[in-house]
């Protein structure tokens, strides 16, 4: 299915849709499952800054406003992609491409998000957060979807950037300050970034071939990702163990990492195992990898929020 197609469905009337598969439709813009995410590695660093329970209102607040923000990039993502979406199948059933949502649709869905959660940011919590809101939301928009992704494989590594910021976002809406503790864990989520995604772009490599899209797994072979993938992994594990001498986390974070960072390195080394052995098919099981580092961040930050009670 080429653009046309997926235009030509838009432009079939999406308006007299069924109400229920249009709500569903405008709620999948959003990409909900990545904001989850997001919100994830939010509201624990709130109760790092607190050192204990923030305002529930607070959090309430942040959260909403967080994924406003990362709904409306996320559907200008998709405004912007919809061209190579229509010809990759695991983007085949996004809304602009089904035709459920025209896309002049989309990109006002989008910026009414991003003008929304910006001002919900100003006026509710505080003006910091909102900028930095803002600012992750044209990050991933206009530097990562519009200018390197179709452009060079380094693409996830800087665009990553964007899907860091959550972290400062969520220390600047207790303290309207910044400080090392969410530095560090956005250095953390920086590393991160890449050995999480190049699994699944490892599987997928094809999709991204046939529409142009330089993914590094589609310009180098599986020995060099694998290979990338163990080197940010290293560099992800030490810097997530900086928290500790620094004064920010006590015993119980430094366990967690420890335990799950040593995981993770023993799952990206087995990976670049069997990468240098040639392995491939279902066989390289790079999906093992991409699975573990959502539960990784996810055991993480959970222990970020706990263990200032531990202390």
């Amino acid at each position: 299915m080429g653009e046309g197609a997926a235009l030509g469905g838009a432009s079939q009337g999406p308006a007299h849709r069924p109400f229920g598969a249009r709500a569903k439709a405008f709620v999948a813009l959003t990409k909900p499952r990545i904001i989850e995410l997001l919100l994830i590695t939010t509201v624990p660093v709130m109760f790092l800054a607190q050192q204990g329970v923030p305002d529930l209102g607070l959090v309430l607040l942040t959260c909403i406003g967080g994924y406003l923000s990362a709904g409306g990039a996320n559907a200008l993502n998709m405004y912007i992609d919809r061209d190579i979406d229509a010809l990759m199948d695991r983007t085949s059933q996004r809304p602009l491409v089904t035709g459920m949502v025209s896309p002049r649709e989309c990109l006002a869905f989008g910026i009414t998000l991003a003008v929304v959660s910006t001002l919900l940011f100003g006026l509710a919590v505080n003006w910091l957060s909102a900028w930095l809101s803002l600012g992750a939301l044209l990050f991933y928009v206009v530097v990562y979807t519009m200018l390197l992704k179709r452009r060079t494989s380094q693409n996830i590594v800087w665009g990553g950037i964007a899907g860091c910021m959550p972290v400062l976002i969520g220390w600047s809406s207790v303290t309207n300050s910044m400080s090392w503790a969410p530095v560090i864990l956005f250095l953390v989520m920086f590393f991160w970034t890449p050995p999480h995604y190049w699994p699944l772009s490892m599987k997928v490599k094809d999709d991204y071939a046939r529409v142009g899209v330089p993914m590094l797994p589609v310009v180098a072979s599986n020995k060099v990702v694998a290979k990338q993938i163990v080197l940010y992994s290293w560099v992800m594990v030490a810097v997530s163990l900086l928290l500790t001498p620094l004064g920010y986390t006590g015993w119980f974070y430094t366990l967690v990492a420890l335990v799950a960072g040593g995981w993770w390195l023993w799952e990206a080394h087995a990976l670049q195992n069997r990468a240098k052995a040639e392995v491939t098919g279902a066989k390289l099981k790079e999906m093992r990898l991409f699975h573990w580092s959502i539960t990784y961040v996810s055991l993480l930050f959970v222990a970020v929020a706990v263990d200032p009670f531990l202390r």
